[in-house]
């Protein structure tokens, strides 16, 4: 008997490609081995994010409060609206990387050119957009109090808007008294050696704390958020007690141990998720640039196949979609 096994029809049309399995060439099924790995990468990222956010439900800051900037308008509060148009520029970078692969199925080649540079342009601006993000969220608006429990304490008035009382936060600059005294900083040349202290804070807690003290219109809250969904707010004897007895540090901006718009957990994961995925725009844009000039060199015309267009097309696909879900977790939900 013949040890041989004859394949069925079925077996013969699925795998009897030779190297192209399910009708895919190697290069595209790698890439989709590699964007399900960097899938679970991300969804790890953000079920870690979920959980701590879930943990600390009452002291996370509120998304609306927190990225409310737009370049050029300075001092004006647009909450959601410059990441919206982020958001839109990198999903329409996705259409037209979409327009440049179905170019690609026809051999235009002057069409791919056309919207691989648009998508070029997309990408590079989403992050040149990302980095100015970091830098207002790094340099902060507004200022807080660090208590000795960890705890944040901002700062603002009621006023009336539209006939209703509402809470405006002020800037600890527009409040703090100034004393003369010089505060000096340690470093290599002052201290233990190969040391270095951080960045002083911009004041002193004493220097908050006079100024809060000759100012009654302000009050403090702290980050517990109460059952109307809005930061606490504290009475004007309690605003003082509690930068007088648990101040101890003023913050200003956020970094990877304290930030001034709540628990230090969310800068740290907010850092971490979105460069994470910055990285991988900014590589995008790389490669999306490398695939240009080629396109332009008529590689890909002398090849007969734009296949290469196809599969980083499916890595910025890729890159679209993961922002949606970092978009919902960080800033819509």
């Amino acid at each position: 008997m013949d040890s041989t096994v004859a394949s069925t029809g079925t077996e013969e049309r699925t795998w009897g490609g030779g190297n192209k399995p399910l009708k895919a060439s190697y290069g595209k099924l790698m890439m989709w081995f590699f964007i399900v790995s960097d899938a679970l990468t991300f969804s790890g990222f953000l079920a870690a994010y979920g959980f701590s956010r879930f943990k600390f439900i009452k002291e996370w800051p509120i998304a609306d409060e927190v990225f409310t900037h737009v370049p050029f308008l300075h001092g004006q509060e647009l909450p959601m609206i410059y990441v919206a148009f982020m958001t839109f520029i990198l999903i329409m970078s996705s259409v037209t990387m979409v327009l440049a692969v179905d170019a690609g199925h026809h051999m235009n080649k002057a069409k791919v050119t056309l919207y691989m540079f648009l998508t070029i342009i997309g990408g590079a601006i989403f992050v040149g957009s990302q980095a100015w993000e970091w830098a207002t969220f790094i340099q902060g608006d507004y200022g807080a109090v660090q208590t000795k429990g960890g705890n944040i304490l901002q700062f603002g008035e009621y006023v009336t808007v539209n006939g209703k009382e509402k809470f405006k936060r002020i800037s600890i600059d527009e409040f703090a008294v100034t004393n003369p005294t010089e505060r000096s900083q340690h470093g290599r040349n002052n201290g233990l050696w190969y040391v270095t202290e951080q960045t002083l804070p911009p004041y002193t807690v004493n220097e908050i704390y006079e100024g809060l003290a000759a100012n009654e219109n302000i009050l403090v809250r702290n980050q517990i958020i109460n059952e109307e969904g809005e930061k606490t707010v504290l009475s004007r004897e309690e605003s003082l007690k509690q930068i007088k007895d648990n101040g101890k540090l003023v913050v200003k901006g956020a970094n990877l141990q304290v930030n001034e718009y709540g628990t230090a957990l969310f800068a740290d994961f907010f850092f971490f998720i979105t460069g994470f995925h910055g990285f991988h725009v900014f590589s995008g844009v790389v490669i999306n640039i490398i695939i240009f000039f080629n396109v332009i060199l008529g590689t890909y015309e002398r090849r007969g196949s734009y296949e290469m267009v196809e599969k980083v097309g499916l890595y910025w696909h890729f890159v679209d979609l993961v922002w949606v879900f970092v978009f919902t977790f960080f800033y819509l939900v």
